[in-house]
């Protein structure tokens, strides 16, 4: 079995922009290369919204050097960006944006969710590139629910298969360097048995559900385990509820890594050009969507 480095609990609630109470679940700030190739894991809600005529979210602010994968549970999420991408995504669907060579987008609540309330439920997950992609064209995919591979995990649940590979089927996601995205429901009172090469980091959060990984590690609501990068398997025994689950691997970025709110880089001088960039207009602009 690969061995529990460690388990982060108790995330404290923040909001981003007036749309979005998440608690981070881990960013590069506090486990470093253990989480590479991923930056950063924001979780929002569950939150109950009221109706509204005025859509709440995040106004315009740039991103280069990573990827932002939004996956929707609950909710309705709309986005728009420089490169001239609008999308709406809701319950199963991903949103996978490539800032790359610098965007600028917003992100809201969609005007009929916004209008009519409710329960909004999410996941942001920041993915870094390599240095030699850092400055390649933007790109979005938008995924939706019914694109996702699904893969039957043996009567205990499924797994729906956003990026990488599991058993064979492939997720429709295309990245930059090697790695994995399942979301995972499972039933209660299950055991399930997942392996992972020599080299990968992994991670496993807990979205609804509690569970016991490798027989020992009680793990539950918003709460993230990494593991060691050592060949092996992981167990997940579903407790009394059904049980929802990310599961993160990939092969690690063996670069620095230079940060600056929307920039990741790897130097503290292409984080200067990249605020000079996006000050001087070179990341574009937002125009309304037709």
């Amino acid at each position: 079995m690969k061995t529990l480095v460690a388990v982060k609990r108790d995330a404290t609630i923040h909001w981003v922009g007036n749309g979005f109470p998440v608690r981070t679940l881990f960013s590069h700030q506090s486990l470093g290369q253990w989480i590479s190739p991923f930056l950063m894991l924001d979780y929002a809600g569950p939150a109950e919204f009221a109706p509204s005529d005025e859509p709440r979210g995040v106004g315009e602010h740039p991103h280069r050097g990573f990827e932002t994968v939004t996956i929707v549970y609950q909710g309705e999420l709309e986005h728009h960006d420089s490169a001239g991408n609008h999308g709406k995504i809701g319950p199963g669907d991903v949103q996978w944006m490539t800032a790359a060579s610098g965007v600028v987008h917003e992100e809201w609540h969609e005007q009929a969710f916004a209008k009519r309330g409710g329960v909004l439920e999410m996941v942001q997950l920041w993915v870094n590139l390599p240095a030699k992609d850092k400055m390649s064209p933007p790109r979005y995919q938008e995924l939706l629910s019914q694109q996702i591979p699904v893969v039957d995990l043996d009567g205990a649940g499924t797994a729906r298969v956003i990026a990488g590979e599991l058993r064979g089927t492939k997720g429709p996601a295309a990245t930059f360097t090697p790695l994995n995205v399942w979301d995972l429901r499972l039933k209660p009172g299950h055991r399930i048995e997942l392996n992972f090469p020599a080299g990968s980091t992994t991670l496993f959060l807990v979205l609804k559900g509690k569970s016991l990984l490798n027989e020992t590690e009680p793990i539950g609501q918003a709460e993230l385990a990494v593991f060691d990068r050592e060949e092996g398997s992981i167990t997940v025994e579903t407790q009394e509820e059904d049980s929802t689950l990310l599961v993160l691997s990939g092969e690690p970025i063996d670069e620095p890594v230079a940060s600056h709110g929307p920039f990741v880089m790897n130097t503290q001088a292409e984080i200067h050009q990249a605020i000079s960039d996006y000050r001087s207009g070179k990341m574009g602009h937002l125009v309304a969507p037709s």
